[in-house]
């Protein structure tokens, strides 16, 4: 029953705010740059815990609530934030905590949609860990809710401000290898198991409401040995999105700002598809997006590779007998090859052409602050989700490509569709009832 009245008193929050005009909406307005910024983190450990003490170390900025399904999991947040408080229900805290700024939404990729839109529609700004969500449909909305409330994000990829990330983009769209004719991204990270589920259940952990941790997905037993929680659910269809989904956005996103890509013609899977409650091992993905003026040909080939999946031979060779970074990028193009490392400064080849030459310093930002800045009124994010939705889109393009093996699936934009019908179906899910989200669902 409490958790009935949470819910109905959060729709009732929510169906305000989305009556009231913008400009009384606190969440829109931006805050002086020299107030102070209330902020509530969902999620406690992990990345979360991450992303909590970057933006709690930002001047100015003041952690007000911290939100965790597992309550064993908000001790460091109680002994560094001593004022904040503790919520089991993301609901409660938008409820309750209607004075917040901002959000950080670094929760599993399940229920990344459900709190960020809902957050906008309040009003808040938005720090959301990517992927940006978990299907196709819920990241577009998440884009549209944003620019229609006019609140700042900022997509969870850091990598995108350093450095070694904007160098090596500035260098590509300098032109420094030419034009560029195709890209090779890849990690060696596995979010994969190819084993069936297992027919067992186990207790709920004290302190762990495993009900509101399924959240918008179907009831199941839960599992313990950490088959789901804390961070396996990567692993699971239901939940997260993959190697592809963890990673492609970090690695896809150096590709897109550098060559202005928009979203792919279409997508082909060369790996193994997955079971019924897991994503597959080792994948490898091929991409084609338009051409643009940074690149050679009217087509452009972007391919993934994952696990144990990496370039062919050819396109190693092209780094003169260095072996491949663990993770990474290689730009082929008409006057050389750029290989960015994750995370690490680019090389240029081949290194005859390349030798002395200085790449350019553009230096870089805080994440974090950039976004913490623009909400208090100074400058703009580089990575909100009008950029970080098609990034994201597009990688979970991929993901449901998997599921359709040596099949070419075209792709439509602007009407979210796929040419294979059977492919379309994976866009969108149904929410189980009782946790449909306004502008989502």
């Amino acid at each position: 029953m409490n958790r009935l009245r949470s819910r109905r008193s959060f729709l009732k929050t929510l169906g305000a705010a989305a009556l009231a005009a913008p400009f009384v909406t606190r969440g829109l307005m931006a805050s002086s740059p020299n107030s102070r910024l209330a902020h509530a983190s969902f999620g406690a450990g992990g990345m979360a815990w991450s992303d909590m003490k970057a933006l709690g170390n930002c001047s100015g900025v003041e952690i007000v609530a911290v939100c965790d399904v597992d309550l064993r999991r908000t001790d460091d947040a109680r002994r560094r934030f001593p004022n904040a408080r503790i919520y089991q229900d993301w609901r409660e805290l938008l409820d309750k905590e209607k004075h917040i700024d901002s959000v950080n939404v670094s929760t599993p990729d399940h229920m990344h949609a459900p709190i960020a839109a809902s957050a906008m529609q309040l009003g808040k700004h938005v720090y959301g860990q990517k992927p940006l969500a978990h299907d196709v449909h819920e990241v577009r909305r998440m884009t549209e809710i944003a620019r229609e409330k006019n609140v700042v994000t900022q997509t969870g990829i850091q990598i995108h401000s350093t450095a070694q990330y904007r160098s090596a983009v500035q260098a590509l769209r300098d032109g420094v290898i030419g034009k560029v004719s195709e890209v090779h991204s890849w990690c060696p990270k596995s979010w994969g198991d190819p084993s069936p589920r297992p027919d067992t259940s186990s207790p709920v952990p004290d302190g762990f409401d495993w009900d509101l941790w399924l959240g918008v997905c179907a009831e199941r037993p839960f599992i313990g040995n950490g088959y789901y929680h804390p961070a396996a659910w990567r692993k699971r269809l239901d939940f997260g999105t993959g190697t592809l989904g963890d990673m492609g956005c970090h690695l896809f996103d150096p590709v897109f700002s550098a060559l202005d890509l928009t979203p792919p013609r279409s997508v082909r899977s060369g790996g193994l598809p997955p079971n019924a409650w897991n994503w597959a091992p080792d994948g490898k993905v091929l991409f084609q997006f338009a051409g643009t003026e940074r690149t050679a040909a009217k087509t452009l080939p972007v391919t993934w590779y994952d696990g144990t999946s990496k370039p062919p031979a050819a396109i190693a060779a092209l780094l003169e007998g260095n072996l491949l970074p663990d993770a990474g990028s290689i730009f082929v193009g008409t006057e050389g090859v750029l290989v960015l490392p994750h995370v690490g400064w680019a090389s240029l080849y081949p290194r005859a052409k390349f030798r002395g030459f200085a790449l350019p310093d553009v230096g870089g930002t805080d994440h974090y602050a950039q976004f913490v800045s623009a909400c208090r009124g100074e400058g703009k994010t580089t990575a909100g989700f009008a950029h970080g939705g098609p990034l994201t889109e597009t990688i979970l393009l991929g993901g449901i490509a998997s599921r359709f093996p040596n099949s070419t699936l075209e792709w439509n934009a602007p009407k979210m569709a796929f040419s294979l019908d059977a492919a379309n179906r994976f866009l969108r899910r149904e929410y189980r009832d009782g946790w449909a989200v306004k502008g989502l669902s």
